[in-house]
């Protein structure tokens, strides 16, 4: 079945107004996407933050008479600013009807880190059967390898020796750091984070890639085990915002043994400096490595 597709550019202040409207007016679904590539941070937990121009989109069917929608979203939308790009902001098309599960599948693809780590969705083969292949699929948590600032975490425990050791992965979002430093080799690791989906995201994942809970536990923060005889670890890793990072950082300089090691990302360059001065206090930091305008920060536990 052919489908019709709205297109609509609007303020994040209208959002919530227009999606209902969408909604009311009979589409089977609405999604809303950046309409400037604009990255936005959750900056409290349960917040939504929105873009500053959002892409409100609405799927109908084909035998939906959409004008008098159409000439509502107008009006609506001329209310609210007198010039011409009002009506220029709504777009309809029409889509042939296709497998849309088949679609969203063949968008993914298997993503390599290094010369041994690859990220692999489920319905995949992995490229290479003898490398160490972490099974995860897209989902609700942050993290399936594609962003600069997991990649360039990635591509460091990819050259690491985790053999025996114990690692920390705040803000675990989906896990795959975790399961990562699990599959290289760690013999326990804990995964952090405040977000109760991205536990489950964390927890599903872990089971999906046949992990022992035993080796990877996962916990919302005030669960973390702070007493536990096997800290401090060997590495933490944290793959967040500069903010929290610069919070923590007291609290990670006492989670991480004297020789153990940081790895720091979710930085933009400009945050950069501060961090690392902050975290030299504790610790002997690496020169800074930038990709995509992301910044990861490293560093060595110091003795005293």
């Amino acid at each position: 079945m052919p489908w019709q597709l709205l297109r609509l550019r609007i303020a994040p202040a209208q959002a919530e107004e227009m999606e209902q409207l969408l909604l009311d007016s009979g589409a089977v679904s609405v999604t809303l996407t950046d309409g400037e590539d604009q990255p936005v941070f959750q900056t409290e937990p349960g917040a939504t933050p929105l873009w500053d121009s959002v892409l409100l989109c609405g799927m109908f069917t084909a035998e939906m008479d959409l004008q008098p929608l159409l000439s509502d979203l107008q009006n609506r939308l001329t209310d609210r600013g007198p010039n011409d790009s009002a009506r220029q902001a709504i777009e309809l098309e029409s889509l042939p009807d296709q497998d849309w599960e088949k679609t969203w599948m063949d968008r993914f693809h298997p993503l390599q880190f290094g010369s041994r780590l690859w990220i692999c969705p489920s319905w995949l083969t992995p490229p290479d059967p003898d490398a160490v292949n972490i099974l995860l699929d897209p989902g609700l948590a942050f993290g399936t390898g594609t962003h600069p600032t997991t990649a360039l975490c990635l591509e460091w425990l990819e050259q690491q020796n985790l053999r025996d050791k114990l690692v920390i992965d705040y803000g675990c979002g989906s896990g795959v750091l975790a399961i990562a430093a699990a599959l290289l080799g760690a013999r326990e690791v804990l995964a952090v984070d405040n977000d109760p989906q991205a536990i489950q995201a964390s927890e599903a994942n872990r089971a999906a890639n046949g992990i022992r809970v035993a080796q990877l536990s996962c916990y919302l923060p005030e669960q973390f085990p702070l007493h536990s005889s096997s800290l401090p670890a060997d590495l933490l890793i944290a793959n967040i915002l500069a903010g929290p990072l610069e919070q923590l950082a007291p609290h990670f300089a006492d989670l991480v043994r004297p020789g153990g090691h940081l790895v720091l990302s979710g930085i933009l360059p400009e945050q950069c400096e501060p961090l690392q001065a902050l975290y030299q206090r504790w610790f002997d930091m690496s020169e800074p490595v930038e990709r995509e305008q992301w910044t990861r920060l490293s560093g060595t536990r110091r003795y005293s």
